[in-house]
């Protein structure tokens, strides 16, 4: 092998870890947004969590059983002064699109909050992938997903809602990561 050939395939190889990284972290968020709103759409994220009794509109009376008690006195108006402003519903999170009321789906807050360090575990992941089909060692795929899955067994358990973040991310990432080593693969290939 002569030392050009030698620079190209070093340089088709750090391309290829270097596309499999980067184009990972904008295909898997892309991904689990396009599944959350899916899911959404077809009503199958939970709704959000019950805020409890809802206080009656002032001037409204509340009935009551039995006899006449504080309960079932008429509730008197607010006081006057400065209008008090409606809360507003807070933005969703350009990274993940979540909002911080939202529990459910693969990007609810609770997923999202389980599965700390999933950046850095999806990039070691894709990263491993790639190499291993560079390598001509596609076996490696089943142990860097066998470890991962072990892993995160203990969290997965404790929190099933992390459990379809995991499945997408984990897919979408390693999907990715195949391809593009696949792709390197073919052009090592061509190279050699």
């Amino acid at each position: 092998m002569s030392f050009t050939t030698g620079l190209a395939v070093a340089g088709v190889v750090l391309a290829t870890l270097v596309l499999s990284v980067l184009g990972g972290m904008l295909v898997t968020p892309w991904v689990l947004r396009a599944a959350a709103r899916r899911s959404e759409a077809e009503g199958e994220v939970p709704p959000a969590r019950d805020p409890g009794p809802v206080p009656p509109p002032p001037g409204r009376v509340v009935p009551a059983a039995g006899p006449r008690t504080a309960a079932s006195a008429p509730v008197p108006p607010p006081p006057a002064g400065p209008p008090v402003p409606a809360p507003v519903p807070s933005a969703p999170d350009p990274a993940t699109g979540a909002t911080p009321s939202d529990p459910g789906g693969p990007v609810g807050t609770e997923a999202v909050q389980t599965l700390r360090g999933g950046t850095w575990i999806g990039i070691l992941e894709r990263l491993a992938i790639a190499g291993c089909l560079l390598a001509g060692y596609p076996a490696g795929i089943a142990v860097v997903v066998a470890i991962k899955g072990l892993g995160r067994y203990p969290e997965l358990r404790e929190h099933p809602v992390g459990a379809e973040r995991f499945l997408i991310g984990t897919l979408a990432s390693s999907i990715w990561a195949a391809a593009t080593g696949l792709l390197g693969a073919a052009i090592l290939g061509v190279l050699r």
